[in-house]
């Protein structure tokens, strides 16, 4: 098995994905009248499923866009009890230490994961198990809230594959895993 574990998430120009509140409103201050797709589509064209956390479906499923995944989502976390009734059959709830959660997945055929949500991307820093980010900076500085980044046990060095400017405002940078 070749597992293949990839992020693809917006953050401040200071580094972080939610503001203070939570909030990710900030995410719409550039206009995108085309709703230019920056790489999303070509990105989840090589992903079978997406592992997120707790938040970051709770975000998800709070926000008026209806169900935005096509492939199946695994839902880690240790508080929630089960999926709420109209996302069953589209996410999966998934519970114990990652290693455990990982092999679970991974038996039922999923192997190239999207890693969503800043505490599960941190985690999976943590033990070195990304193979690529792809990291679209918006023109703001949020001044707090929820890091991308925090302390890592040592440093990961990456190289840069892609750089690219959107909207004429957003900067995109694909980043994949020195070994």
């Amino acid at each position: 098995m070749n597992a293949k574990y990839k992020v693809f998430i917006a953050t401040s120009i200071d580094g972080y994905i939610a503001d203070k509140n939570d909030g990710i409103e900030w995410l719409d201050i550039v206009p995108n009248p085309d709703h230019e797709d920056m790489g999303y589509y070509d990105f989840i064209a090589d992903i079978d499923g997406i592992l997120m956390g707790r938040r970051s479906f709770e975000k998800v499923v709070s926000m008026d866009v209806g169900w935005p995944y096509k492939i199946p989502v695994f839902v880690i976390s240790s508080q929630l009890e089960s999926i709420p009734q109209q996302y069953q059959g589209k996410a999966h709830l998934v519970k114990g230490d990652l290693e455990a959660v990982l092999k679970d997945i991974h038996d039922q055929g999923y192997n190239n994961l999207y890693i969503d949500g800043g505490r599960l991307i941190r985690s999976f820093l943590e033990k070195d198990l990304i193979e690529s980010m792809t990291i679209t900076r918006l023109p703001i500085v949020l001044g707090g809230g929820i890091p991308l980044f925090t302390d890592l046990p040592k440093s990961l060095e990456f190289e840069l594959v892609s750089s690219e400017i959107h909207l004429g405002a957003l900067v995109q940078s694909v980043y994949k895993r020195k070994r």
